[in-house]
Parts: structure tokens; C-alpha cells; sequence
């Protein structure tokens, strides 16, 4: 359905940018245009599709939130690369300090 919408969108544009059928027509269709964008409703249809829009818009953040507890750029920049995280985890288990690489 929203392919069909945006198709029949797309040719009322092409026409008006591409009638050569004057001024008249052109502002025919565009008083028809905006009685249709003003009508109760479209108003009302647009309203709940912001709505929905903006619902799944904090689900798919909060989603992503979960996976990917970072709160700033910083935070992120100040996470230990894959290599660091293993050389904690091996100098917790072997109980040797972390700059001391003699054994």
C-alpha cells in the first residue's frame, strides 16, 4: 500500500512539474492537493503514523541501547580492545601485575 501511495504521489509531481496544460490546472491540482493534506482524515491518518513511526523508533533505540550499553563517544573510545580485555583477564589469573611482563 505504501508503494502505491508514493507511486501515485510521484505522478501527480511528475504532472504538475511536467503539464504544460498552464497556470489554471497547475493551480487546480494544487488546491486539491492541499484540500486533501487539510482534510480531518489525512490529519488523523498522519498523526497515528507519526505515532507508530516514533513508537518503533524508541524500540529499535532502546533495542540497540541493550546490545550496546555505551553513553558517549568517550566511553566507547575508553573501552579496552579485545587484546587488552585478554591480557587483564590473564595477569587476574596468573596474579602478575599489568605492566610486569617477566616472569
Amino acid at each position: 500500500m505504501r508503494y502505491r501511495i508514493t507511486f501515485v504521489a510521484g505522478l501527480a509531481v511528475g504532472y504538475v512539474l511536467g503539464a504544460k496544460a498552464g497556470r489554471t490546472r497547475y493551480e487546480q491540482i494544487t488546491r486539491t492537493a492541499r484540500r486533501i493534506a487539510e482534510s480531518p482524515a489525512v490529519q488523523e491518518t498522519a498523526g497515528l503514523v507519526g505515532a507508530q513511526v516514533s513508537n518503533a523508533g524508541r524500540t529499535a533505540y532502546g533495542r540497540v541501547a541493550e546490545r550496546l550499553p555505551v553513553t558517549s563517544l568517550r566511553d566507547f573510545l575508553a573501552r579496552p580492545s579485545e587484546e587488552e580485555a585478554e591480557a587483564v583477564r590473564r595477569s587476574e589469573i596468573d596474579g602478575a601485575p599489568m605492566g610486569d611482563t617477566h616472569r
